[in-house]
């Protein structure tokens, strides 16, 4: 528990001599799991393949991660992105059923967004769901000072990739996936692009190859033909912001989601789940109710809204309850007269 592998493993072998005298098959069966675990140096190990990561010829530092994946955490997309990576998934889960139609799944999948939109927690939602392990390439490691041996730190990486069932995560693609055409590049870099082409046409349908970029204006034209799909993460609409505002906050009861909702319109997941957790820790520390921290954080971001957007916070939060005119007044700046005779006008409008 204190991340000490290999106490774990002097227990399983203590456990597996003692249990040998007296349960067998349960002595062999921790015997059999010391030899298949994966590790953080072997994280195919446990699929058939006992090799290390690759590492760079020059820093001797890992050129790929592999990440440890935890408990599933709720993925929020839009309806469509979802039913997208559904169907990979369901794809890569179903193979024989696609065998028998003479089809393979898609092998390649390109993920394009601004930051913090869920393409990362995407690629672990899909290694989570499709059980195999989740490598990610560290481009600052693959990115060799001598040049010409990048394209050899990417084949090895791809190379290991391939070897055993697994989900391959090349972040930031747009890193080493430039235009050839971009005259302020390098002949080597426009190299290594082809050298990444070639390797994409190869990939096996066992194994699952995702790309993520931040910049899908930056990349080769001929890198997006040769990904089975491109998937666009748009930035979350009220819906996606609500679900996730709910699971960022964890057991922590809301009086007011549309608030959030409306104060933080056009952030991604990232920006609002840094938002509110500042809230929890300073509601920790200063003992307040964190809705009351959250209503004092949005007062600076509502003086980026209209007078129109900010009425309608006020209204959001008089109607529920959540502050009186006086208050909401004092939060938006928005008069109180102007709340009331909304308020009155909508009122009339239903009745």
């Amino acid at each position: 528990m204190a991340g000490r592998a290999q106490d774990v493993q002097t227990l399983v072998q203590r456990m597996a001599r003692r249990y040998q005298r007296t349960n067998a098959s349960l002595g062999d069966s921790l015997r059999e799991l010391l030899r298949s675990a994966p590790t953080a140096q072997t994280p195919l190990r446990g699929v058939g393949n006992a090799a290390s990561l690759p590492l760079d010829s020059d820093s001797r530092l890992p050129l790929i991660r592999a990440e440890q994946l935890g408990p599933s955490v709720p993925l929020v997309l839009t309806p469509s992105v979802r039913a997208v990576l559904e169907q990979l998934r369901d794809e890569h889960r179903n193979t024989d059923r696609l065998a028998r139609q003479g089809l393979t799944p898609s092998r390649t999948g390109l993920f394009t967004g601004p930051p913090g939109v869920g393409k990362t927690l995407a690629a672990r939602w899909l290694a989570d769901e499709l059980k195999l392990p989740l490598l990610v390439l560290d481009l600052s490691s693959v990115m060799s000072s001598y040049l010409g041996r990048t394209g050899s730190n990417i084949r090895k990486v791809l190379d290991y990739a391939k070897s055993s069932p697994s989900v391959l995560l090349l972040d930031e693609l747009d890193t080493v996936a430039k235009r050839r055409d971009d005259m302020a590049e390098v002949g080597e870099l426009k190299r290594l692009v082809t050298v990444l082409l070639q390797e994409i046409d190869d990939w096996p349908a066992s194994s699952l190859l995702l790309a993520a970029t931040n910049h899908a204006d930056l990349l080769d034209p001929a890198v997006w033909r040769r990904f089975d799909l491109a998937v666009k993460f748009p930035l979350p609409g009220p819906v996606e912001l609500e679900e996730a505002l709910l699971h960022y906050c964890g057991n922590e009861a809301l009086r007011n989601t549309a608030f959030l909702v409306r104060i933080l319109k056009g952030s991604s997941f990232a920006d609002a789940e840094r938002f509110v957790m500042t809230a929890r820790r300073k509601a920790a520390l200063s003992n307040e109710h964190t809705f009351d921290i959250l209503l004092s954080m949005g007062q600076e971001r509502m003086t980026q809204m209209n007078h129109a957007e900010r009425l309608q916070v006020a209204l959001d939060l008089v109607q529920d309850g959540s502050l009186s005119q006086r208050g909401a007044s004092e939060l938006t700046g928005v008069s109180r007269d102007t709340i009331r005779r909304k308020q009155r006008a909508d009122q009339e409008q239903h009745a």
